[in-house]
């Protein structure tokens, strides 16, 4: 699959560590994963990879598929149905990973998050937003920006900065790159 958005050079409003992001009216890139709609929005996306099957790294925990090889960049693969307390992503023929960049404190993290289906990209406006709900959400209320409604439902947006836990990512992309280094002949 090729990339989803152009590459445009666009700053994004991240805000100031330990404080709760909103969700905010523009583009989201809408997904599939274990039968629910979500969105993310999509100026952290970088593109739309067909699923290869991810290299693991020993002692992570499920939601971590492990790691791939993107144009010799090492990005770790995210499982986010397995992050959810839920049962792994299963691989199927729409299966493909989102690469995004994530807010990690003070610098910006390249990884792949496995999804069902991707759907479409679409405009939510500041009207079709609401918070996130206090209680009955089926995941974390933290990983939760808000809800937007599309289409007469409402859709999950995601806050992946929180969703994807940077320690994780942080411990696996350095044991990735110490693998690749231990791999490389002297």
């Amino acid at each position: 699959m090729n990339s989803v958005m152009p590459t445009q050079n666009r700053s994004v409003a991240v805000p100031p560590h330990g404080h709760s992001a909103t969700a905010e009216p523009g583009q989201y890139l809408t997904f599939q994963l274990g039968g629910e709609m979500f969105a993310i929005g999509i100026l952290g996306i970088k593109e739309i990879i067909e699923y290869g099957v991810p290299t693991t790294v020993p002692m992570m925990p499920p939601s971590v598929r492990g790691v791939i090889n993107l144009r010799g960049a090492v990005v770790p693969v995210m499982d986010l149905q397995a992050r959810f307390g839920k049962p792994s992503t299963e691989v199927g023929k729409r299966t493909c990973i989102v690469i995004v960049e994530i807010n990690t404190g003070e610098q910006r993290q390249v990884a792949g998050v496995v999804v069902d289906a991707v759907n479409e990209v679409l405009d939510i406006a500041a009207a079709d937003l609401e918070p996130p709900p206090a209680f009955g959400a089926r995941i974390r209320a933290d990983f939760i920006q808000g809800m937007g409604k599309v289409k007469g439902r409402f859709v999950i947006l995601l806050d992946l900065d929180r969703a994807l836990s940077t320690e994780e990512l942080e411990t696996l992309t350095q044991a990735s790159q110490e693998q690749q280094a231990l791999a490389v002949p002297h």
